[in-house]
This record gives structure tokens, sequence and C-alpha cells, in this order.
């Protein structure tokens, strides 16, 4: 599975606005997100659609971010591991 091309990430500008907007992200290159200088988020394309890996602990999750109710599951969980976090 690759990393997502930049056409792919078009299609995930939405998401890609929410998660700009979250603080203690910080996008090192489009579509690759940091915290506290760990990578943390990327996403993935394939025939099989568009995917997101989050770091959760020591272990990449993945998750489809192919709708809109996918996009905010990933948005939740991101946003209860920020709160994990603080």
């Amino acid at each position: 599975m690759k990393h997502a091309a930049a056409g792919a990430l078009e299609a995930l500008s939405d998401l890609l606005v929410n998660l700009r907007a979250r603080t203690g992200l910080v996008e090192k290159r489009p579509g690759i997100f940091y915290v506290k200088g760990r990578a943390f988020l990327h996403f993935h394309e394939d025939r099989a659609g568009l995917f997101a890996d989050l770091r959760q602990g020591g272990d990449w999750q993945r998750f489809p971010v192919n709708s809109s109710d996918e996009r905010a599951e990933l948005l939740d969980v991101i946003d209860r591991s920020a709160r994990a976090r603080d």
C-alpha cells in the first residue's frame, strides 16, 4: 500500500482542514502529521480506497477514510488521543 499522492490528499481536503485546525498536530509534509516530534498520522491509498495510519501507543492502527462517517470516526479517535496526552 503506497502513501497517498497529491490527488488522494485532495480527495481528503475536508479531513485535512479539520486536522490542521487541531492544536498539537504538526504537518511536516502534506498529509503527514507529527505530535511532539514523533510521527502520528499519515495516509495511504490502494484499490480498496483511502486509509489513515494513526499511532496509538507504540502501534499503528489503520482506519478507512472513504466516507464522512469514517472521517468523523478518525477525528473522534484523534481527539480522544489528544485528551489522553493532556
